[in-house]
């Protein structure tokens, strides 16, 4: 094998996985919603859940993004773990049909004229204005490339004539001849090809050719497949490592799922293998010496339904074996990945770091991140009323350091949420999840100027613990009172973005922003003639009308927020 044909065939591969790409990713964002709505109502039971991982899966091709998307529900809490493993399991079954798929029609016939075919139909909608038309091209665009990859490495090894390559023919026979160590180097081989190549299909689609040719025996391929089983759950928990404790625990199931399917393939390796064999009408322990070049050649075209046929067994038997033990699953992941002490710091934790999901998936991502953004702030603003009335300087010094230090990282976490929504809308979005992208951009910019202006409070407040004076006992009545008003209004401004209309009752948030507003010019009226009545200097009165000035723009940008949400305009 010359270094060109190592070269044509890597760009085979690329082809094909390019194909797998763009396929599932145009059907994704085809049909994302209704995935979803599937994946969040399809899942009351364990059979249920893994019914809908099968089905989803089937459809965009691709198990990972079925992974992914699930776990973005489980860090959603629209799933839980316990569902997303039977999940995880259907997911599993539904990509063998990539497998089948191969076989039946990469194989079995020619597609090269079809392929040209649908990239001509796949033309118009590529170019049209419809964002859903626009989707649907591109999955037929994907759909032609992976025939056009697979067919295109099919023809380039058999024009090598693998079969006649002495090398490539002496390693196998040589890696072949160690007994049980033979099965397991091939399942390690298989693992780091998958692992390397980023792609199952892709190392599935060479032992089927490899096979096809006579060039690598079944137990080989095989096993390469067993290995390609383990190696896309280490993809997984790879990309999972920088996630957060859920993400990690469901990577974790994923390994520990196909892990147990290899173990006990292994201890029934050649009766499962003749067992499977024997439904195509092989012996997989026959000679060639008695067959015809014909019989020879009809052998190897059915290894490849072979292939495909071991990897719906493994995975159905697999499903079938462990779906009564999900519950002892969650607990043995949640055992060995610990959840993490929440802290009091501001940290991204719906937002993945280095899994970068469907565009429309990405939404809900960042929406659930801007929620736990608004629940920070309103934690941010509870300090306040423990500064108030702090008279101890280390203590009130060290809660001080803290505010501000919480002030710098909300500033960082709006940048974060700002340019992940960035690389959101650098995909195609529907016009309703363009709407919902610029509304969550002006929402962390209202949540972040609640931050500033709890931090202008406490410099306020800093201000008037360093000077002599001391507010008035009626003054800290009316703080406290219009605190406990701010704060009624983000509890309300919480359970809105939560919830929406269901949480809470819009009417009550526009009734909670006039009451402050009205509360605000009462005491304002009312510094005036205390002041004037020389009831407290007039420094403490500056801070006093300060304080109640930023209680009240809070209430202005939980209002913003609101409208940013609920899409409507409140009128002045």
């Amino acid at each position: 094998m010359s270094i060109f044909d190592l070269i044509k065939v890597v760009g085979c591969l690329a082809l094909l996985m390019f194909g797998m790409k763009t396929m599932s990713e145009g059907l994704q964002k085809f049909a994302g919603g209704s995935l979803r709505k599937v994946l969040g109502a399809m899942t009351n039971n364990r059979f249920a859940g893994v019914a809908t991982g099968a089905v989803v899966t089937a459809a965009v091709q691709s198990s990972t993004a079925t992974t992914l998307m699930t776990v973005s529900f489980v860090n959603a809490g629209l799933l839980t773990l316990l569902q997303a493993i039977s999940v995880i399991m259907g997911a599993n079954i539904g990509t063998t049909l990539t497998a089948w798929i191969m076989a039946l029609f990469g194989f079995s016939m020619d597609l090269s004229q079809l392929s040209w075919l649908i990239f001509a139909c796949a033309i118009p909608f590529i170019f049209s204005g419809n964002s859903g038309r626009k989707s649907f091209g591109e999955f037929l665009f994907g759909f032609a490339f992976m025939f056009l990859g697979l067919i295109t490495l099919r023809t380039h090894a058999t024009e090598m004539n693998l079969q006649d390559n002495q090398a490539v023919v002496n390693f196998f026979m040589a890696t072949g001849d160690w007994g049980f160590l033979s099965v397991l180097l091939y399942v390690l081989i298989g693992s780091l090809l998958t692992l390397c190549v980023q792609s199952s299909a892709a190392i599935m689609a060479i032992t089927m050719i490899l096979c096809s040719t006579g060039v690598l025996p079944i137990y080989q391929g095989i096993a390469l497949v067993m290995g390609e089983n383990i190696g896309t759950t280490l993809t997984s928990n790879i990309a999972a490592m920088s996630a957060n404790t859920q993400a990690r625990r469901a990577a974790l199931a994923h390994l520990m799922f196909n892990l147990f399917g290899v173990v006990w393939v292994l201890i029934l390796f050649k009766p499962f293998i003749r067992a499977v064999c024997g439904l195509w009408g092989i012996d997989p322990d026959a000679g060639h010496e008695n067959m015809t070049q014909e019989e020879i050649s009809d052998m190897n075209f059915k290894l490849t339904y072979v292939l495909a046929t071991f990897h719906t067994a493994f995975n159905v038997i697999n499903t079938l074996i462990l779906i009564w033990f999900n519950k002892r699953i969650e607990h043995f992941v949640c055992t060995i990945i610990k959840t993490k002490e929440e802290d009091n710091e501001f940290r991204l934790r719906y937002i993945p770091n280095g899994i970068m999901s469907t565009s429309e998936l990405s939404l809900l991502e960042a929406q659930k991140e801007i929620n736990l953004y608004a629940e920070r702030t309103h934690r941010m603003y509870g300090f306040i009323a423990t500064l108030l009335h702090l008279k101890d300087e280390n203590e009130f010094t060290k809660l001080f350091s803290r505010i501000e230090k919480y002030e710098s990282i909300s500033d960082s976490m709006e940048v974060e949420i700002a340019n992940y929504l960035s690389k959101v809308s650098e995909g195609r979005l529907s016009a309703e999840g363009k709407l919902k992208l610029q509304a969550m951009l002006r929402e962390i910019s209202e949540l972040e100027s609640i931050c500033d202006s709890c931090y202008n409070l406490a410099r306020t407040l800093n201000r008037k613990f360093r000077s002599k004076d001391d507010f008035i006992e009626s003054q800290y009545d009316h703080i406290e009172h219009i605190m406990h008003l701010v704060d009624e209004h983000l509890e309300m401004m919480i359970a809105y973005l939560k919830e929406g209309s269901h949480g809470v009752d819009p009417n009550n948030i526009l009734n909670k922003e006039h009451e402050i507003n009205n509360y605000r010019s009462q005491l304002r009226n009312m510094n005036v003639s205390d002041v004037n009545d020389h009831k407290y200097p007039y420094q403490i009165g500056v801070y006093y009308i300060d304080l109640v000035g930023d209680f009240e723009k809070i209430g202005d940008y939980v209002i913003n927020v609101y409208e940013a949400r609920s899409g409507q305009k409140i009128p002045s």
